[in-house]
């Protein structure tokens, strides 16, 4: 009796292990999204993409590459909350800032400027794979930008002198050698509406972490048209093509692309020195990897090569979720009222210090 049992026990238990297997076996894989297609035939990338997001370029010290729901969650609500506080109303009659600014930092300056009410930095950190990242740069694995090279540390310490388009601050006026408030032609690209603030406009194409984060692609079967919404700078990506003579160069590098299966391949080079990204030379060489994953984003990722600027290339992947906000115009004007006075108040300085010195 107990070998039957046994035997009957070992039957069960061996039916069981075959259906589930065969359960297994059965149970339909999840397929991978297929993306709208073109008349073409290629993926359909059209669309507006908001690029804001908390995470930044770097992965910050002693943080893990991936967040948990539960760290996401409170460092979203904590940003929130400042948000909120910084975004209410500031007083008309308040009193004016001390000389120099409050110490603080960001773009109002720590003179006064806008308040988060009129930013809009992010709200939530990127989710690729379904890891909320703590970094957009993936490679090297420490989610850093590897060490500049010597000579590429030389040009980041005299971009202040002759700012480019990812240049925000600038010299005190009055300093030697002379700073960027002392010739308009100094000041930077972003500034004097020219090109975006930072490397909104690309390549490679990173968040701003201020406002106008949205990004529109049209898409044909010969060109693909990337327009930024801060400054409206709009990229033109020749598809199938050859690069431009290295004679010729342009503040967004020329572009040519390909498709690598369901991903547009966009390769850039022929950058100029104005526009040295992260004090790079001309000779940057930037790969970007477009690819619809679902029906709502599109995975962006590029790779960055200098020899003269790093010591290695480097990688980074965010995505960018679609968005049905439009893009408003970004009015915006080269030698505006801004650029004026700036100059005014310099040549009012160095008259007051020339009056000074003639009371000597």
């Amino acid at each position: 009796m107990l070998n039957r049992v046994v035997l009957l026990t070992g039957m069960v238990a061996a039916l069981f292990v075959a259906f589930t297997a065969g359960a297994q076996t059965r149970k339909p894989a999840a397929k991978p999204y297929s993306s709208p297609r073109m008349p073409d035939g290629h993926p359909d990338l059209q669309g507006t993409y908001d690029l804001a997001t908390l995470t930044p370029l770097e992965r910050p010290a002693g943080t893990n590459a991936v967040l948990t729901d539960e760290e996401a969650t409170k460092l979203e609500r904590n940003v929130a909350t400042q948000n909120e506080v910084r975004g209410r109303a500031i007083s008309g009659d308040r009193t004016a800032p001390p000389k120099g600014g409050d110490g603080s930092t960001g773009p109002a300056g720590g003179v006064g400027g806008y308040n988060n009410f009129w930013l809009d930095a992010g709200s939530s950190f990127t989710v690729v794979n379904g890891e909320k990242r703590t970094s957009i740069v993936i490679d090297p694995p420490d989610g850093r930008v590897p060490p500049l090279t010597a000579p590429a540390r030389q040009r980041a310490a005299a971009r202040i002198l002759r700012p480019t388009s990812d240049t925000t601050e600038s010299r005190d006026p009055g300093l030697e050698p002379a700073g960027s408030y002392d010739d308009p032609e100094r000041r930077p690209l972003g500034e004097r509406c020219l090109l975006g603030f930072g490397s909104t406009s690309g390549p490679p194409a990173l968040p701003d972490y201020f406002y106008n984060n949205l990004h529109q692609i049209v898409q044909t079967k010969d060109t693909v048209m990337i327009l930024t919404e801060m400054v409206h700078d709009a990229r033109i990506v020749r598809m199938n093509a050859e690069h431009l003579p290295k004679t010729i160069r342009k503040w967004m590098g020329d572009s040519v692309g390909r498709w690598d299966g369901d991903t547009l391949v966009v390769d850039t080079t022929n950058f100029t020195d104005k526009t040295r990204f992260r004090a790079a030379t001309e000779d940057m060489h930037v790969i970007e990897r477009f690819t619809r994953v679902a029906p709502n984003a599109l995975l962006y990722r590029f790779t960055i090569e200098d020899p003269a600027t790093w010591s290695r290339p480097w990688t980074g992947e965010y995505t960018w979720p679609l968005t049905d906000q439009p893009i408003y115009e970004y009015a915006c004007h080269e030698n505006n009222y801004a650029l004026e006075n700036i100059l005014r108040g310099a040549r009012r300085r160095e008259a007051d210090e020339a009056a000074q010195k003639s009371k000597r």
